[in-house]
């Protein structure tokens, strides 16, 4: 089995969403100081990095990290390649044949965006009618690689209101540079916020697991 971590690391200078918290950290305790210990405190967004999104970030009323079960963000997956596109649209879905339940990390050429420090707003993104698709179809989660599924600019957030309105939890600042097209399993459960908004999550794929648990 092999482990493949397809989080983005929070580091100082790395890109944020335009008008969101930019990631720091600083000393609270150190050794250097005469402290026993290093201790950090840290400030960033609750969407910035690899993060999940849960309805109450875009619809009032919508269920908040307290009252989401953590079965979307932990079980298998399907990682699928669609580089090659400006954004993913209802055919594009529509020629994934996504399953109930199912799992869906899209991998577009977002991933040559994670080298730069500065935020890229011409990223590749999904469209309102393919978020209809995949919601229509059950699917129960949508990863994506870069810090939004959506088009940068877009009135009201079309697609993200889609998804969550539907109960489909959304993963999204993810790195699938090196990862293949295929079958995986995954982990991704955000930090337990109470009532938040979404989270930062540290997502793995495990690759060859099914594998490993044939007798």
């Amino acid at each position: 089995m092999r482990i493949l971590d397809i989080s983005v690391p929070l580091r100082e200078r790395m890109p944020t969403y335009p008008g969101d918290p930019r990631f720091r950290r600083v000393a609270a305790r150190s050794r250097k100081s005469g402290d026993a210990a290093e201790v950090s405190l840290l400030t960033l967004s609750s969407h910035g990095g690899t993060h999940v999104d849960v309805p109450y970030h875009f619809l009032e009323g919508g269920a908040d990290l307290s009252s989401v079960a953590l079965a979307p963000f932990v079980g298998p997956c399907r990682v699928v390649d669609v580089t090659g596109m400006p954004y993913v649209d209802a055919a594009d879905v529509e020629a994934l044949a996504p399953a109930s339940g199912e799992r869906i990390l899209f991998k577009t050429d977002n991933a040559s965006l994670w080298g730069r420090d500065d935020f890229v707003s011409d990223y590749v993104y999904l469209t309102r009618p393919a978020a209809q698709v995949i919601a229509a179809r059950g699917v129960a989660l949508v990863g994506w690689d870069y810090l939004s599924i959506e088009k940068f600019g877009a009135d009201d957030a079309p697609a993200h209101k889609v998804l969550l309105a539907a109960g489909v939890m959304i993963l999204e600042g993810l790195n699938l540079a090196d990862v293949g097209a295929g079958e995986y399993f995954l982990t991704a459960a955000p930090l337990a916020l109470a009532g938040g908004d979404g989270a930062p999550a540290r997502a793995v794929l495990l690759e060859g697991f099914y594998a490993e648990q044939t007798p």
